[in-house]
């Protein structure tokens, strides 16, 4: 290897590494207020969530600016039933009040550890990519590593809020850890789209709000999806959890 390539690795691993210094410091902060806000719900829950989906819409139709105005008014309107959608599935599911928080710990423990597991699954284990022309850095083993991972926090955290560890658990971990990654590629197709790198630089090492929750955003509407069809408004989060 020449010394030019050296340098150009050594910029790079030293780029990598800072970057993923400023995810792990974002999320050091991050997680712990969604869970502390989790578990207060009311109206601080309400009003963390409300700002989450202000951000998301902001950075949506920042991204859809340059847009002739009929077909930027359409993609808004997308936006808006993205954003809002979000913001209902997470006031709907918290506001079961025997297991709202319980619900919100098994979701981000799915979508946390898919994130995260997969990352490292993927940069360990390499291999075909999982939506290339999306998405050039997923891969099948970063996927599969990941939902594995999410079906055993799952399982985890099922077992410790005491609603069972059976089939049904590890069935719904597999379905919103799916979901979890179908939202990470449709964020990232939308903003290859709209040729963006990120939404925005709103968070130090995860580019913006939608950034940081796109999976957590198909993840929740499909938890919310399947607790009310269950449980119905009165038990959303019981109907997610208990089988």
């Amino acid at each position: 290897m020449s010394v030019a390539h050296e340098d150009r690795a050594e910029r790079a691993g030293g780029k990598l590494r800072s970057n993923l210094a400023l995810r792990v410091a974002s999320a050091l902060v991050m997680a712990p207020l969604a869970l502390v806000v989790a578990y207060l719900g009311g109206w601080p829950f309400a009003a963390f969530w409300g700002v989450a989906a202000l951000a998301i819409l902001w950075e949506w139709c920042g991204m859809v600016a340059a847009l002739p105005w009929p077909r930027r008014a359409m993609w808004i309107v997308g936006g808006v039933a993205y954003a809002g959608l979000m913001l209902a599935a997470t006031l709907v599911l918290r506001g079961d009040a025997v297991y709202g928080f319980a619900a919100f710990v098994f979701l981000f423990a799915v979508v946390w550890m898919t994130d995260i597991a997969g990352y490292f699954a993927g940069r360990a284990f390499g291999g075909p990519k999982l939506a290339p022309r999306v998405s050039p850095k997923k891969t099948w083993s970063g996927a599969i590593g990941g939902t594995l991972v999410a079906v055993l926090a799952a399982l985890l955290v099922a077992m410790l809020a005491g609603v069972g560890t059976g089939a049904a658990i590890g069935a719904l971990a597999l379905v919103l850890s799916i979901a979890s990654q179908a939202g990470d590629l449709l964020e990232s197709a939308f903003k290859r789209r709209f040729d963006a790198k990120d939404a925005s630089q709103l968070i130090p090492g995860h580019g913006g709000v939608m950034d940081r929750l796109d999976g957590f955003v198909t993840a929740v509407i499909a938890a919310a999806l399947i607790g009310l069809m269950r449980g119905g408004f009165d038990a959303p989060a019981r109907g997610l959890l208990v089988w």
